[in-house]
């Protein structure tokens, strides 16, 4: 048993790992390539778009739900650089007084911007 250890000693003194510098390559790239994909979703910014009356809201929400039609809404919010968060799209699954749920989230109707019925491509015209 003695000769075994005395061999593999022999054998790991000789092998020259790169240790850390294997290692801090491979960070480097996908930390790199995360920066990357932050970095452009921060310089996107969203479009402001016009404001629609109550009446026009209303005539839009009840299209789309009396057709089962998907809606894309801005809501009526700034991030901390001054910009419009990304529009909530979706079904309309349910409403009450205050307001509707898209995708699990609650959306007051003071809350909204603009609205409109997004239409997705069907895969097949892809």
């Amino acid at each position: 048993m003695d000769w075994r250890m005395k061999r593999m000693s022999e054998l790991l003194n000789g092998y020259q790992d790169r240790k850390m510098a294997k290692w801090t390559g491979f960070y480097l790239s996908e930390h790199t390539s995360v920066i990357e994909k932050e970095r452009q979703l921060k310089s996107q910014t969203n479009v402001k778009k016009d404001r629609l009356s109550m009446e026009e809201i209303d005539v839009v929400l009840y299209t789309a739900r009396l057709y089962n039609k998907p809606v894309s809404i801005q809501k009526e919010e700034l991030d901390a650089e001054g910009n419009y968060p990304e529009d909530v799209i979706g079904i309309i699954e349910g409403y009450d007084c205050l307001g509707i749920i898209v995708n699990g989230c609650k959306i007051d109707y003071d809350e909204i911007r603009h609205v409109e019925i997004k239409e997705f491509e069907k895969w097949s015209s892809l």
